[in-house]
């Protein structure tokens, strides 16, 4: 369960306030990082295909969020179809900060100030456990697949792309 210590984030916090199981997996965070989701997967030694990547988009006006893989990319115009409309753009960073309450490389799923319609790749659904950004640079939760979808009232579907 989440403490009041340095790994308290609201993700951690969302966590445990619905009595979720997580395990937390904190790592030095490289500044000089290329990707924080492939660093992470790196650093921590799993598999890329289990770590995801929380992306903030603009389906059309409205922010709405993507998680994918680390492995790969997030397929725009699929994730605008699953959401019922036409195209989508990745969000502006600071409207992404501002919505979510987190800065880039530590966005979570979990937690966010104002929610967002969330869709997760489906891929997720094949592992027993997945693990997400924490809620700051350097820190991933670990958590299974269906209570990610139930925090975030997920819809889950094939939003992403071998990269």
């Amino acid at each position: 369960m989440a403490r009041k210590d340095s790994q308290g984030t609201p993700a951690t916090a969302a966590l445990a306030a619905a009595g979720v199981r997580f395990v937390l997996h904190p790592y030095e965070h490289d500044p000089g990082a290329e990707s924080y989701g492939t660093e992470a997967a790196e650093v921590l030694g799993v598999d890329p295909a289990r770590v995801f990547k929380t992306l903030v988009v603009d389906v059309e006006g409205k922010l709405a969020v993507g998680i994918v893989p680390v492995s790969g990319t997030l397929d725009l115009k699929a994730l605008a179809a699953v959401l019922g409309a036409k195209k989508a753009k990745m969000a502006d960073p600071a409207a992404a900060q501002r919505r979510t309450g987190y800065v880039l490389g530590g966005i979570s799923p979990l937690g966010q100030r104002l929610p967002s319609p969330t869709v997760l790749d489906s891929s997720a659904l094949a592992f027993d456990t997945v693990l997400v950004s924490g809620g700051k640079r350097g820190l991933d939760i670990e958590v299974a697949p269906a209570d990610l979808v139930r925090l975030t009232n997920a819809i889950t579907a094939a939003i992403g792309s071998r990269g």
